[in-house]
């Protein structure tokens, strides 16, 4: 289980070059990936895409490419234009002669005229430095899932805490559940008789009626046995070693309307007080899987 936040950086270096990769990784329902590359590799960004895709299934990627050139190579790409810095140093004199300027032509003020320092650090073919900014990625890649992986360990024990919460309550309601009927059929006596109703023998009959009918609108045997389903499902998807965030959201969803159908059918104040505990946790359990890649 791996988590969806992380940040990793890696660098790598060629032909005096040296490239840097920084990512980060949010919360986010599908994969989304924001990349920024220099103007002159932005042809690698479908391969930085590619290469992410197979290793992040879910979560907003946001990846920072830059490219810094070493004094080594500068020196080989720096050259001087000697024939536009002697025409310019004669058009500079003859301009100070005929304005009557006595400011004498500077090797600055020649060095900053556009053109005589001529610097051939383009990149002109970016597929030739998809090897080093591949490297540069992989590492930031490594060190993102092991931040990954490492998140999602606490959030597996987190996840494993709030089912353990709720396997208890289901417990509880279970053993609880065979007393709702006894329980309707005294209060019900108790309605009548406050009320003045004498019960005849004849009676017996539409009485235990009612009781039927209502036994079998508050029975919860299917949905607490759908809920640990589910359970057992969480406890096989925390084992795989896929993506299972997806799945624990829709698993949450099926808990969720299991919890709710107990909570509406079962007329007693001890297994409400039972359903609160597992709407509770199921809201923490949610929250936790938005979380999960």
């Amino acid at each position: 289980m791996k988590s969806m936040t992380g940040y990793g950086r890696g660098e790598s270096s060629q032909a005096g070059y040296k490239v840097t990769v920084e990512m980060s990784s949010v919360n986010r329902k599908q994969t989304e990936i924001a990349v920024t590359l220099p103007r002159d590799l932005e042809a690698l960004e479908a391969k930085l895409r590619d290469s992410i895709n197979k290793s992040v299934a879910r979560g907003r990627v946001t990846v920072r490419v830059s490219i810094h050139i070493g004094e080594s190579a500068l020196k080989k790409h720096v050259k001087v234009n000697l024939e536009l810095a002697r025409l310019f140093a004669r058009e500079f004199q003859k301009l100070g002669s005929e304005l009557n300027l006595q400011s004498p032509v500077t090797l600055e003020l020649l060095i900053r005229t556009p053109g005589v320092l001529e610097t051939g650090t383009e990149i002109t073919d970016a597929e030739t430095f998809w090897p080093p900014v591949e490297k540069a990625l992989q590492q930031a890649l490594g060190a993102l899932i092991v931040m990954r992986v490492r998140e999602g360990a606490h959030l597996r024990k987190d996840l494993q805490l709030r089912i353990k919460v709720m396997r208890r309550s289901v417990q509880k309601i279970k053993k609880l559940a065979p007393l709702v009927v006894e329980h309707f059929r005294e209060q019900l006596k108790i309605r009548l008789r406050d009320a003045g109703v004498n019960l005849q023998p004849a009676d017996d009959e539409r009485l235990t009626k009612e009781i039927v009918y209502f036994a079998d609108r508050a029975d919860i045997s299917e949905e607490l046995t759908r809920l640990e389903s589910h359970f057992e499902q969480f406890d096989e998807f925390i084992k795989s070693g896929e993506p299972v965030g997806r799945m624990l959201d829709f698993l949450s969803q099926e808990m969720n309307r299991e919890i709710n159908t107990i909570g509406s059918k079962a007329n007693h104040g001890d297994i409400s007080r039972e359903v609160v505990v597992l709407k509770t946790e199921l809201e923490r359990f949610r929250e936790q899987v938005q979380n999960v890649e």
